[in-house]
């Protein structure tokens, strides 16, 4: 039997190549999409076991669909899309613009919905799978500096409720991870270096709840996983 197929669209320092690193250390073999290669081939030939990488620009649906096309070609139908691809577009609505609100939309829920229509359809055909969504706090609650971002992630958590509820009986398990929390990385602490570390999340431990979601039994699915450093106000 041929080891799991895990792609993950959205790859960079923090939760992308965490979830590469945990999926990958659990013997599936891996698919790294995202806009740029510039670094990806050689984060795949880090990798324990076999990995890839593909150029994938999630705002562009036919580039999801043919980056997804490359990964079966290869490897095999996906076993587990894990969605990380994410706008970080800040601002309120008297400082954004209508093509970053767009953009906004195209990354986080229209790449989500062309990945979804590449993968479900030999997912339902083994009546196995998951799709797993990084999702953000902002889905749930609008701040006022938030208006291109919550908007986006409000849209992405509805259309991943809505393949919930649609695929759970064809054996397709479709569940988001609510990241309340600045996520470590180098990136972020040159961004916010005044973030104390008991604010800042360790990626590894989310991709630990990713391989949860990842491994659970249908009788007793998750759809919603909040996850939060233990210092958040909340």
């Amino acid at each position: 039997m041929s080891a799991p197929v895990t792609a993950i669209i959205g790859v960079g320092p923090g939760n992308g190549l965490s979830f590469a690193r945990r999926f990958a250390a659990g013997g599936h073999r891996i698919a790294l999409l995202s806009r740029s290669l510039n670094d990806l081939n050689a984060s795949a030939e880090a990798l324990e076991g076999e990995a890839m990488a593909a150029a994938c620009d999630a705002t562009q649906p036919d580039s999801v669909a043919e980056a997804l096309a490359t990964v079966e070609s290869r490897f095999g139908p996906v076993d587990n899309l894990l969605y990380n691809a994410g706008s970080a577009a800040f601002g309120s609505v008297d400082q954004v613009d209508a093509e970053t609100m767009e953009m906004a939309w195209r990354i986080n829920t229209l790449g989500l919905f062309a990945a979804a229509k590449a993968v479900l359809p030999k997912m339902r055909e083994k009546k196995a799978g998951s799709i797993i969504v990084t999702g953000a706090t902002a889905s749930l609650r609008g701040g006022a500096r938030f208006a291109a971002f919550a908007q986006a992630k409000a849209a992405q958590r509805s259309l991943a409720q809505s393949l919930a509820r649609q695929v759970g009986a064809d054996g397709v398990h479709v569940s988001i991870v609510i990241v309340d929390g600045i996520v470590d990385s180098e990136r972020t602490r040159e961004r916010m270096p005044d973030v104390p570390a008991d604010l800042r999340m360790n990626a590894d431990y989310i991709a630990e709840a990713v391989w949860f979601l990842a491994h659970q039994a249908p009788s007793a699915w998750t759809f919603e996983l909040d996850l939060r450093p233990s210092a958040e106000k909340w």
